[in-house]
Order: C-alpha cells, then sequence, then structure tokens
C-alpha cells in the first residue's frame, strides 16, 4: 500500500476511535455484555495504537551519547505494556461473563447485530491496512489487538445470531468468555516474546552451537569462547565473541576477521564484537580449541 508504520497505525487509530465509540452506545442501548466487552477492548486498542505511534517514531531516532544502542527498545517498552493489557481486559472480561451466567439480561438484538456488523467492518480495514507480517514487535502488537476485535465481533455476531433463533441468552456471556480466551492468547505470546528480548535470551531462529562451529570450522581459527549472542530490539540481533587465531600479522587477522562477519551476516546478525587472540594464548579446554599448549619462553604479541 506504500504506507509507512506510523501512518498505518494513524489511520487505524482513527478508525478504532470510531468503532468504540459506536460499540460502546450500542452496547448500552442493546444491553449486550458482548458488544460491550468489545467496545472495552477497543479502549485498550486505541491507547496500544496511540502508545504505539509514538513508540515507533522514538525507536527510529538514531544512536547518539545517551544510547550508544539507539532507541529500538522503546518499542519494546509499547508491545510489553500493550500486551500486559489485553491480559487485563480478558480477566475483566471473564469477571462481567461469570455474572451474567449466573443473570443473563434481555439484550436487543437488531441494534446488537447491526453494532457488531459495523465493528467487524472496521475492524477487517484495519487489519488490511496494518498488514499481518511484521518484522517490528510494536506494529504486531497493535495487529494482535486488532485481530482480537476482528474475532470478537465476529463473535458478538455469531452469539445475537443464537439469540434471536433459539432464545438461548447464555449465548451472550459465553462469547465474551470466548473473546477473553482469544485475548489472553494473543497477550500471553506478546509478553513472552518481548521479555525474551529484555532478557537476552538467544533470538528465535539462532543455534548457538551451530554459529560457533561454522566460525571455529575456519583454516586460521583456532578456538571460540566468551560467546554471547542477543537481541539488541526485535529483529536487531548482536554477537560477541574471543577469537583464538595462529600467531600471525595484523592484516592476516583482519582478513580472519571479516571472514567470520561474513558467516554472521548470513546468519542474520546485525552487529558484532570480535576479540581477536593469538594462539600462545591457552583456551582451557574449550570445546572448539585447537591450539597447542604454549611455549611460556615466548614473547608474543596480541
Amino acid at each position: 500500500m506504500g504506507l509507512t508504520g506510523e501512518k498505518r497505525l494513524a489511520i487505524t487509530l482513527l478508525v478504532t476511535l470510531l468503532i468504540m465509540t459506536g460499540e460502546m452506545i450500542g452496547g448500552f442501548l442493546s444491553n449486550s455484555l458482548a458488544l460491550l466487552s468489545d467496545a472495552g477492548h477497543m479502549v485498550t486498542d486505541a491507547l496500544a495504537i496511540a502508545l504505539g505511534l509514538v513508540a515507533v517514531h522514538i525507536s527510529r531516532r538514531p544512536a547518539d551519547k545517551k544510547a550508544t544502542f539507539g532507541y529500538q527498545r522503546v518499542g519494546l517498552v509499547a508491545a510489553l505494556l500493550n500486551g500486559l493489557s489485553l491480559l487485563v481486559i480478558a480477566v475483566l472480561i471473564f469477571h462481567e461473563s461469570y455474572r451474567r451466567f449466573l443473570a443473563p439480561p434481555v439484550v436487543d438484538i437488531p441494534v446488537m447485530l447491526s453494532i457488531a456488523a459495523l465493528g467487524l467492518a472496521g475492524n477487517l480495514v484495519m487489519a488490511f491496512i496494518l498488514g499481518h507480517r511484521h518484522k517490528d514487535i510494536t506494529l504486531r502488537s497493535v495487529w494482535l489487538h486488532v485481530l482480537g476485535d476482528t474475532l470478537s465481533s465476529a463473535g458478538v455476531i455469531v452469539s445475537g445470531m443464537v439469540i434471536h433463533f433459539t432464545g438461548w441468552t447464555y449465548a451472550d456471556p459465553l462469547a465474551s468468555a470466548l473473546i477473553g480466551c482469544v485475548i489472553i492468547w494473543g497477550g500471553v505470546r506478546l509478553v513472552r516474546d518481548t521479555m525474551a528480548i529484555f532478557l537476552n535470551l538467544t533470538p528465535k531462529g539462532f543455534n548457538v552451537e551451530s554459529l560457533v562451529a561454522r566460525i571455529a570450522g575456519l583454516p586460521d581459527v583456532m578456538d571460540v569462547h566468551d560467546v554471547h549472542l542477543w537481541p539488541v530490539a526485535h529483529n536487531n540481533v548482536a554477537f560477541s565473541a574471543h577469537i583464538l587465531v595462529d600467531d600471525k600479522t595484523l592484516g592476516e587477522v583482519e582478513t580472519t576477521r571479516k571472514n567470520i562477519e561474513s558467516i554472521l551476516r548470513e546468519a542474520g546478525v546485525h552487529h558484532s564484537t570480535l576479540q581477536m587472540e593469538c594462539s600462545c594464548v591457552e583456551c582451557g579446554g574449550s570445546l572448539y580449541c585447537r591450539s597447542e599448549p604454549c611455549d611460556r619462553d615466548d614473547t608474543h604479541g596480541h
């Protein structure tokens, strides 16, 4: 569509506010919990999208002396807050669903269905605007909110049809409970993924042992140790390691370093820090070490 992430979020925010207002009015008029649940979720969506809009703008600022890695983790904070908000709204929906299971209210089906249909159409428009393949976890967090709303609107319509044709009023709180389950599923995944980045866990899709083995397999590499592989932000991976090589000239070491960086780029590493060491530094029995014990009388430099 040619739209930037910020423009997608801005349009999505506008549509969300319109749907939210309509569903809140329709929910009160029809006395539908499913519709009010969807509207309540839309409130968190509006906040999530606004937060994401600010985060995307800030995260694109270049690195400076205050943030040498840049501001990309601002987007992670927004994604984490969005994930937590999904969990909170799901708990509130479960609580109200339980109350209505005990005493199902009378629901105005025509109003409920008409508002839910408009909400579904709006959510489909937002889902189309945002798209579903996002490398940016902030956009992904907003898309999960929109996905939850789309399913919620569909659930409201189904429950309304069930009540209309069967008179089974429990369909309304049941639909709300199912909506809550969908919201929790998205929230848990989002919180899990963002926390994995904050904890510097190995990024998905990376095999540290395989990567180190490739580097250690280079002819002039004797050992690879003190290895660290971590996500700076979503889709931005850093790598650091000590590389033990044969005692050689600086120019030869530079060639080795470039070969290692090429391997890392192929693997998807965006930033690497390599400390090159000569072979007279003992590696202490490291798994990939191929060096012989050093002659302590030698005076090799690093």
